[in-house]
């Protein structure tokens, strides 16, 4: 294989790129590095001539440093015996270690769909490199379609490229990979998410009316009193319910998405929803479950209280969340109390309310 270090004009900017030619096969890699053509008339500044003669001495690095790779047949994997092995089968394996976690399964599994269609013949681990996952993002982008034959949405491809992302992370942790490709990819960015939530009128409204399911009811909003994940709430025992005279009541749990331990302060009024304490191991919610059935009677029972909103059981913690800022909750609090690692997790409710607040104030009009 051949590793050529080539140029090409882009607007006012000359791109430098690798040429990678095997068995009359063409690749080709663009570097980010740009170099600042003559002008017509005058000449580069010493400090421009400087910053392209950095920027060439930096593109031969990497272009001797791929050609080393190939010469070595490295391609930053530890063991060339495990990175000749199926890609997707790896992926298949890490989908089926998320049967137990609905939702979470459910795009990775979408994933995989995507990735045999994609990848039809197989692929292996090393030819997943930064070009075959440029190529697939580009696929989930102009080809890839959801189940009802529409191109995926924004969002959709930002999931789904970072589930390829986390698989290959996961390859790096068992040794397979030394580096993740991915990281010399730029990811897809999500659009700006729309998060459903009630406001405490209508909250209030859906807990005056009756629900077909009551257990899904009483689950609802205690998830929108308390912020805890349905994950959480399905799975949540006796013994994780706690009170001392200090404390009041609390949660005490490890988080099923994050893996995190987690100690929630909750409300009377939130236990009080639980009912009568049966034995330590017994499911605080017992006949609780997820099904398109189920979200159907969610649905059902908001509509019952004149609530139009697409309210999905998730919608509860989005309330939550949304509730404590409007009320005055600072930020940090909040974070903490969502169990987020990170603060700007939970910066979306805060734009959120800015935007309702943008809302109402363009509501009062008058004719002048």
């Amino acid at each position: 294989m051949n590793v050529t270090l080539r140029q090409r004009k882009k607007g006012n900017k000359i791109s430098l790129y690798l040429d990678y030619y095997t068995d009359g096969k063409r690749e080709y890699e663009y570097l980010n590095l740009y170099l600042l053509p003559e002008p017509e008339k005058g000449k580069l500044t010493k400090e421009q001539k400087d910053d392209n003669r950095k920027k060439l001495s930096m593109a031969e690095a990497i272009r001797s440093k791929r050609l080393l790779e190939i010469k070595n047949e490295e391609y930053g994997f530890r063991d060339t015996d495990k990175v000749k092995g199926s890609f997707l089968s790896y992926f298949e394996q890490l989908t089926e270690k998320r049967r137990n976690s609905q939702g979470n399964y459910g795009n990775w599994d979408s994933v995989l769909k995507h990735l045999q269609k994609f990848a039809p013949n197989g692929v292996s681990f090393k030819e997943v490199d930064k070009r075959w996952l440029e190529k697939f993002k580009d696929y989930l982008h102009n080809d890839a379609k959801s189940k009802n034959q529409k191109l995926l949405s924004q969002n959709s491809q930002s999931s789904y490229f970072g589930k390829l992302t986390a698989a290959l992370k996961e390859a790096v942790k068992d040794g397979i990979l030394q580096t993740n490709p991915a990281a010399q990819v730029e990811g897809v960015k999500p659009d700006d998410p729309s998060r459903e939530f009630l406001t405490l009128e209508e909250l209030q409204a859906a807990a005056n009316v009756p629900c077909e399911m009551p257990i899904l009811k009483s689950a609802f909003i205690f998830s929108a009193l308390t912020g805890l994940r349905w994950s959480d709430i399905e799975k949540l025992v006796w013994s994780e319910v706690q009170h001392s005279e200090q404390s009041g009541y609390y949660i005490r749990f490890r988080q099923k998405k994050t893996k995190g331990a987690e100690t929630l302060p909750i409300s009377e009024q939130a236990f009080s929803l639980l009912g009568e304490r049966r034995k330590q191991d017994d499911k605080v919610f017992e006949g609780l479950y997820y099904s398109a059935w189920h979200n159907l009677k969610l649905r059902e029972w908001v509509m019952k209280a004149g609530i139009t909103k697409h309210i999905t059981f998730h919608c509860a913690r989005h309330t939550y969340a949304t509730l404590q800022i409007t009320l005055g909750t600072d930020i940090y609090t909040v974070s903490k109390l969502l169990g987020h690692r990170h603060l700007k997790t939970t910066e979306i409710y805060a734009k959120v309310i800015d935007h309702k607040k943008q809302e109402a104030a363009n509501k009062i009009k008058i004719d002048l």
